[in-house]
């Protein structure tokens, strides 16, 4: 796996004000603008993909190791992965450089582990539901543009309705964990794009899911012992970390380094849908009609955060002025 470059620190050169009309068949730089924009975004959905498959193997794993001994399987073999592919650098970091890694690192056990003990009491798709209420929060509060208060109260709504409007008849801890986990994902965010500030392309991440390993080995050890030791849990263990740390955590934090925080926000609202496939796909967990128009709902207002990121940046863009 190579890790890809960081986007540059540098602000591009200024576009001119005006610009000659295009020949035919040669890409113009609106449609340049558009697909950098784009670009992004399509890491974070492709993440979210990944994160949501790897949660449903997650769970099927619970049985072979316990909730716990899953996130400490799962962080231990990314720590691993991410520190021989990307061999971060040691020196040359300032005190603030570390402690926003060790804060991030902590947020990230801390996310993991309310996450699977939720979906230890509760089903995939409601846990999802109920975790993405953090990010959704977080763009509100984080917000500048009043259209992407519409966008998280359209993803509100979905994601009450695949919650079947209520969740008064589920597990009351699990919901307390899905809620913890939620305001650790919104501090994800937030300490994620300071780390890809601070450090280049995923230096900072790796650092931070050895802290997280770190931070997290002893409760594994405590609730599964020998059993994270057995070679197949090893082996589905590894599998589950490729795809719920490595390959997410790495796209989520090389897009936050050109997305606003608030659109990252606001396309995790696309987390219960991808949720209720995988636990459709991987747990034989069915739709009803209500689940399928809030995923519906959630998709409308990702789909609405995308346009509203495109067209942010090419009217930034066309706003700057001539060189």
């Amino acid at each position: 796996m190579n890790t890809p470059s960081a986007a540059p620190s540098s602000p591009a050169p200024a576009a001119p004000a005006t610009e000659p009309a295009p020949a035919v068949g040669v890409p113009t730089a609106g449609g340049a603008r558009r697909r950098g924009a784009l670009g992004p975004v399509g890491l974070v959905l492709a993440g979210g993909v990944s994160v949501q498959f790897g949660g449903a193997l997650a769970v099927s794993l619970m049985p072979r190791a316990g909730a716990l001994g899953v996130v400490t399987l799962r962080l231990l073999v990314a720590a691993i992965v991410l520190l021989a592919v990307c061999r971060p650098k040691l020196r040359g970091h300032s005190r603030a450089d570390w402690g926003t890694v060790v804060v991030f690192g902590i947020t990230m056990a801390a996310m993991n582990g309310l996450f699977y003990q939720a979906v230890a009491r509760i089903p995939l798709g409601t846990a999802v539901t109920l975790e993405v209420l953090g990010p959704l929060a977080l763009s509100v509060f984080a917000s500048r543009r009043a259209v992407n208060l519409v966008w998280a109260g359209l993803a509100l709504g979905g994601v009450f309705l695949l919650g079947g409007g209520g969740f008064s008849s589920l597990d009351p801890i699990g919901v307390a964990f899905a809620l913890g986990a939620g305001a650790m994902w919104a501090a994800y965010i937030i300490f994620s794009a300071r780390t890809g500030r601070r450090f280049p392309q995923a230096d900072g991440l790796a650092l931070a899911m050895v802290v997280a390993a770190v931070a997290f080995l002893p409760l594994g050890i405590i609730e599964s012992g020998s059993k994270l030791l057995v070679p197949t849990t090893v082996a589905l263990g590894a599998a589950v970390a490729v795809l719920s740390s490595v390959l997410p955590y790495t796209l989520e934090l090389l897009a936050l380094r050109r997305l606003p925080a608030s659109t990252f926000a606001i396309l995790m609202s696309l987390e219960p849908a991808v949720a209720a496939t995988a636990g459709f796909l991987v747990l034989n967990q069915s739709l009803s009609a209500t689940e399928a128009v809030a995923i519906a709902l959630v998709i409308a207002a990702s789909m609405g955060a995308v346009r509203t990121q495109v067209g942010r940046g090419k009217a930034r863009g066309l706003e700057e002025p001539t060189a």
